[in-house]
């Protein structure tokens, strides 16, 4: 039954808090002080809320109810009234700072995982607040908005600074949309900050495979690195993306191991809830060479959850390291000749040269993300699966011809 000012008046409080339903979701919360809550229990996106309509008796029972049929109204267009409530706040606060901006812009950012989005308020936090934080939106002018920027890009820090410049400007536009600004200054930052040269990770030409896979044959370290290194060149996948892989991962029967967009978390183990770097699971089929190997490391390490253990705990993930070390073991320089990395740049050109495979099919298992955004839209749900698959196999048979002598990609596709 509804509620009646005299229900509400008269009611008293216990030694646990309690409420009194007025119906349509709309209760009032009597604390255990005395104090009494207008509150409204709303479904949004699939998930149970409360919105605060006001505290009685500054909020009538008749005007707790106008709140409530304001908010049904917002929920039948499809608006969340919680986040309608929040954003009319933010909104009328008057001699809002740069700071605050950029925390509501942040606050407001679902998709990012909490890792990114960590790692993104501490780059502001450490390069942009101190030096525009608590400035006036409207007051900040092209010029001010470029000086903390320019100072992390004189530091050398020039990729850092290329992500800042996205960050201000993304803020900057938060702060015209939300009404604080007509204007967006940072658009004009564009092309003033330097650009770094790409670092391409060094790989050996297609003639040095027989020597490499002959040095790798012929490693006389730790058994599982040897495998690591042999995984690594046969499924080209990113470090973090191996040394973080778990056994269950892996499906056999099938032939093929999913990579989780994110990993459960390991006490210990910094940043083993690492997945596909895209955030999305990468599928890798698994040639019969690859099963060959993951069943050997299997009799090493299949009693435990990580399939690369570390050198003295099973428990620990192996270095990242590893693979780069055992490289220069076998006599190679990382930096210049072939590093882990290297392997997926060899596997590439090498797919991409023998004119078999189309070009979504590689760019799928190298995990790439589709750059036009149009594009993408269409295509983000393929996945070139079977083409994959017979990918994946001819790479091995592949790195299998060159163990007696070199042979081109052209020239084994035919």
């Amino acid at each position: 039954m509804a509620l009646n000012d005299v229900q509400i008046r008269t009611a008293k409080p216990t030694d646990k808090q309690y409420k009194l339903t007025d119906g349509e979701g709309m209760h009032l919360l009597v604390h255990t002080n005395g104090s009494k809550y207008w509150r409204l229990s709303y479904r949004f996106g699939g998930k149970q809320k409360t919105l605060a309509l006001g505290v009685y008796p500054t909020t009538t029972l008749a005007a707790a109810r106008e709140k409530r049929a304001q908010a049904k109204q917002l929920l039948a267009t499809g608006v969340d009234p919680g986040e309608q409530k929040k954003q009319e706040q933010f909104e009328e606060r008057n001699g809002t700072s740069f700071e605050e901006v950029a925390r509501a812009w942040h606050a407001n950012n679902k998709k990012w995982s909490d890792s990114h989005r960590a790692r993104i308020l501490q780059n502001l936090v450490s390069d942009i607040f101190p030096a525009i934080g608590k400035v006036n939106v409207k007051d900040l002018k092209t010029r001010d908005l470029l000086v903390p920027i320019k100072a992390v890009a004189n530091s050398g820090r020039l990729e850092v600074a290329s992500r800042l410049q996205q960050r201000v400007t993304s803020i900057m536009r938060y702060a015209v949309q939300t009404g604080l600004i007509d204007y967006n200054p940072a658009q004009d930052i564009a092309g003033t900050v330097p650009t770094g040269k790409t670092k391409h990770r060094p790989a050996l030409d297609f003639e040095r495979i027989p020597e490499l896979l002959d040095r790798i044959a012929s490693y006389k370290g730790r058994p599982l690195t040897q495998l690591a290194v042999e995984l690594s060149l046969l499924i080209f996948i990113r470090s973090s993306e191996l040394r973080f892989g778990r056994w269950t991962e892996i499906d056999f029967d099938r032939a093929i191991w999913t990579i989780p967009a994110e990993r459960e978390a390991i006490d210990g183990i910094k940043f083993a809830h690492r997945g596909a770097k895209m955030r999305t699971p990468h599928l890798v089929p698994l040639s019969e060479h690859a099963v060959s190997v993951l069943r050997r490391i299997q009799s090493w390490t299949g009693n435990h959850e990580l399939i690369f253990t570390g050198d003295h705990n099973p428990k620990r993930a192996m270095s990242e390291n590893t693979v780069n070390k055992a490289l220069r073991t076998m006599g190679y320089d990382t930096k210049i000749e072939v590093c882990g990395h290297g392997f997926r740049t060899m596997a590439c050109s090498a797919l991409i040269e023998s004119g078999l495979w189309s070009k979504d099919a590689v760019e799928r298992q190298m995990s790439h993300q589709e750059r036009n955004s149009v594009r993408a839209a269409y295509i983000h749900k393929a996945e070139h699966l079977d083409e994959r698959r017979l990918m994946m196999q001819w790479w091995a048979d592949f790195l299998n011809a060159n163990k007696e002598k070199s042979v081109s990609p052209f020239d084994f596709a035919k």
